[in-house]
């Protein structure tokens, strides 16, 4: 446990440990009349100082509701940050082990997951490997549809060794880190992601203290290198055949989905844009409540007990 770093969620915190290190969760809430026994996964983005805090209203609002669960990923939050190769594949395994336990506390009900940014790449390919574990997924602000079409054949990252091997050079490996978590530029970044100088003061203040956190520059450094970025995500979205809600907003950085045609008008993808920057959950908690509950109440409600996801490697700590 990184000590000094408060739990960014209320409910229980759970650690698992998976083929991908150590990972904090955060669980609460329970099955009602008025919402699906399905339990549900939120993942936060990844970036800089990334936490599950990113997911907060969305967790709070539906802790009311039904089973909702949220994670650190590998090298974020109060999950481990070893010094070791953070790339998409061990994210992705990250959400397979959470998944699973998720699934074994709660009936092997197959579960809704929503993402944030790069998240939502983890999580496609993760319901594209183990379509059984997933009643739908969700992906708010996903990448992969910008720029030059990232649809190789086979799967890779966009990792680059001198740009990692530069980013540790001893002289400047910890300053740099220290440069880009600076409360000035991490406000910048939020700025940035909202569109809008109006950002959400808690989470500018828990960003700042999660990157004073031991080992917090490693994952950080892997992410600005490229090896969590997959070189055939596109394909990958257009694999799934599963229910799939996609929101967005248009102000800010982070607006490119020119590449949104590939699944624009697929019978299983709702796609809702947002006035808002790229994170509308924080601005406009209700519309996308509202957008994404419609969505839901159009899926079955699975009361049926399927087999456990094929990633169950895991061992939970007491």
């Amino acid at each position: 446990m990184q000590s000094g770093l408060s739990n960014p969620l209320h409910g229980s915190r759970k650690d698992i440990v998976s083929v991908a290190g150590r990972l904090a969760t955060y669980s609460s809430g329970a099955p009602t009349p008025a919402g699906p026994p399905n339990p549900l996964l939120l993942i936060h983005s990844v970036n800089a100082v990334a936490s599950a805090f990113e997911v907060k209203p969305l967790y709070d609002l539906y802790a009311d509701r039904r089973p909702v669960e949220a994670v650190d990923l590998p090298g974020f939050g109060q999950s481990e940050r070893h010094d070791r190769e953070y790339n998409a594949r061990m994210m992705t395994d990250a959400v397979h082990a959470t998944v699973a336990r998720l699934r074994e506390a709660n009936g092997n009900l197959p579960i809704d997951a929503v993402a944030l940014s790069l998240s939502c790449e983890f999580l496609a390919r993760a319901a594209a490997e183990d379509p059984a574990a997933f009643r739908s997924v969700a992906f708010i602000s996903p990448t992969g549809f910008e720029g030059k079409a990232r649809d190789a054949r086979v799967a890779g990252n966009r990792g680059k060794p001198w740009l990692i091997k530069a980013l540790y050079w001893p002289i400047w490996k910890r300053g740099v880190f220290r440069l880009l978590t600076m409360r000035p530029v991490i406000r910048k970044f939020l700025e940035k992601a909202w569109g809008s100088k109006t950002i959400d003061e808690p989470l500018l203040e828990y960003d700042c203290q999660t990157a004073q956190q031991h080992g917090a520059r490693h994952a950080p450094y892997y992410f600005v290198a490229g090896y969590l970025f997959s070189t055939d995500i596109l394909r990958i979205y257009e694999s799934l055949q599963l229910p799939v809600w996609m929101a967005y907003g248009v102000r800010g950085d982070f607006v490119d989905y020119r590449h949104k045609d590939r699944i624009a008008g697929r019978s299983n993808w709702t796609i809702e844009q947002f006035e808002t920057g790229a994170f509308p959950h924080f601005e406009v908690l209700d519309q996308v409540a509202a957008s994404y509950d419609a969505f839901l109440a159009q899926l079955p409600t699975e009361n049926n007990k399927s087999a456990p996801g094929f990633h169950p490697a895991l061992l939970p700590i007491p």
